[in-house]
């Protein structure tokens, strides 16, 4: 599998995709679960933990407005006769637009919750097997989540007890089951047993899973689950597995982050220039840090929280500012610099990924000045519930989209699909996920890995 060609979508045509994602569907994140943790130095041990209050606005605030810019340019896929900024730049033209900088964010804000959550972790349980079990658990979700929407689209109703979207409905509910926060309840027995019935739901639906047969396609896993391109949340999961695994060994060290980050970019610019190649035929999941852009964009968001959270000289204000100025204009002069290896989000250029880094970290910047240190929320009210329950708020327009092929409404197929009507469409579908997603926080379902 060459560098590239994790961030291509399937040759197979998926009708309900096209207004679902927009090609290639690479938006997304997850979030990290655990309290924001700020170090203080000490000589003698490198650093103390103190367990923060509350959560940093910035870092949920960012996510949610990512996560709203994704739900909108999703939608806005469908939608023709836009102007072209509206849309990802294809594979053979060397340019990007914001809709291709929604992706390398997500990855930008899971590297910055990534320290975090760590440290949260191993403070209620310092056992690393525990630790390691669960990064193994949070990849086999996300991988698992990442299959059923990407094989959904393909599946064959005369083959399978249901038709392919009440599948993807049973699913996705059991994946829901299985995966949701159920806090500190005293039921733990219901709990238990509505986890149980999640996990069996996927087994099943699972089990039961054929596509449609290809003649041009093969896999050893005949007409199951296509494992060739895992969507969005498989990627994600793969990277941070990547990440987690050079990470986590080395996080002790201050310079480690800056270092891999730049090691990664490196890979990343060395594959765009043809001087590493890989064989087509290797599979991604045998290689997770691809060509290197979506590890090394991860990593930018881990150097960016030791910058604003970790324990260092530098700590502040102006000094973490300027050093977050000087980390984001630092990585746009060098996607400057490396703009003759191309600039292509379905390339994965390391101009692509620096730029987008870049505009990361020069817009955390902002959020943290204003939202942790000003104290100005008030205004990301829209987006803070979808930053702060970013799975669910994922996978709400795919589960809206199966229940209406469920149902056999095609109305949006056929209308609001041009031009202005369209657009103004995606806005209103935009509120409406928001909506229903800060709701469904407020009554508590919050899917959590």
């Amino acid at each position: 599998m060459g560098p590239g060609r994790l961030n291509t979508e399937s040759q197979t045509t998926r009708s309900l995709k096209t207004r679902r994602r927009s090609l290639p569907k690479l938006e997304q994140s997850v979030r990290e679960e655990g309290s924001p943790v700020t170090t203080t130095l000490r000589p003698e041990s490198g650093f103390v933990e103190k367990p923060a209050s509350t959560r940093l606005a910035s870092i949920d605030i960012l996510r949610g407005l990512t996560m709203t810019v994704m739900i909108f340019v999703n939608e806005l896929a469908g939608v023709k006769g836009l102007p072209w900024w509206n849309y990802h730049m294809k594979a053979d033209v060397d340019w990007m637009t914001y809709v291709d900088m929604v992706f390398p964010f997500f990855l930008f804000i899971v590297g910055l919750s990534m320290p975090l959550a760590v440290r949260a972790r191993l403070k209620r349980n310092p056992s690393q097997p525990a630790l390691w079990m669960h990064v193994a658990l949070r990849t086999a979700s996300l991988m698992t989540l990442g299959l059923i929407l990407a094989n959904a689209d393909d599946g064959d109703a005369s083959r399978m007890i249901v038709s392919p979207a009440v599948w993807a409905i049973v699913a996705l509910l059991g994946a829901g089951l299985f995966l949701n926060d159920y806090g500190q309840s005293k039921h733990t027995t219901l709990i238990r047993w509505l986890r149980t019935s999640g996990l069996v739901l996927v087994v099943v639906m699972f089990a039961i899973f054929r596509h449609t047969p290809d003649p041009g396609h093969s896999s050893f896993l005949g007409n199951w689950i296509a494992v060739g391109y895992p969507e969005i949340l498989g990627l994600i999961g793969y990277t941070y597995f990547a990440v987690s695994i050079t990470y986590i060994p080395t996080r002790r060290w201050l310079w480690a982050p800056l270092a891999w980050f730049i090691a990664m970019m490196t890979f990343n610019a060395l594959c765009a220039a043809k001087w590493i190649t890989f064989d087509d035929r290797i599979p991604y999941w045998f290689w997770p840090f691809s060509n290197g852009s979506m590890a090394g964009i991860m990593f930018a968001g881990i150097v960016t929280s030791v910058i604003f959270l970790g324990a260092h000289r530098w700590q502040t204000l102006n000094q973490k500012t300027l050093l977050g100025l000087l980390f984001g204009i630092g990585a746009l002069i060098a996607g400057w610099i490396l703009t003759p290896l191309g600039i292509s989000k379905i390339r994965a250029t390391p101009t692509w990924s620096l730029y987008s880094i870049g505009a990361a970290v020069l817009l955390f910047t902002a959020l943290y000045w204003i939202c942790d240190v000003k104290k100005k929320t008030a205004w990301a009210f829209f987006a803070r519930p979808a930053g702060a329950n970013t799975l669910t708020t994922y996978l709400l327009p795919d589960l809206w989209y199966y229940i209406l092929a469920a149902a056999g409404i095609r109305y949006f197929d056929t209308h609001f699909n041009y031009g202005l009507p369209g657009f103004v469409q995606s806005v209103l579908f935009t509120a409406f996920i928001l909506a229903v997603a800060a709701l469904l926080t407020r009554w508590k379902v919050r899917l959590q890995l």
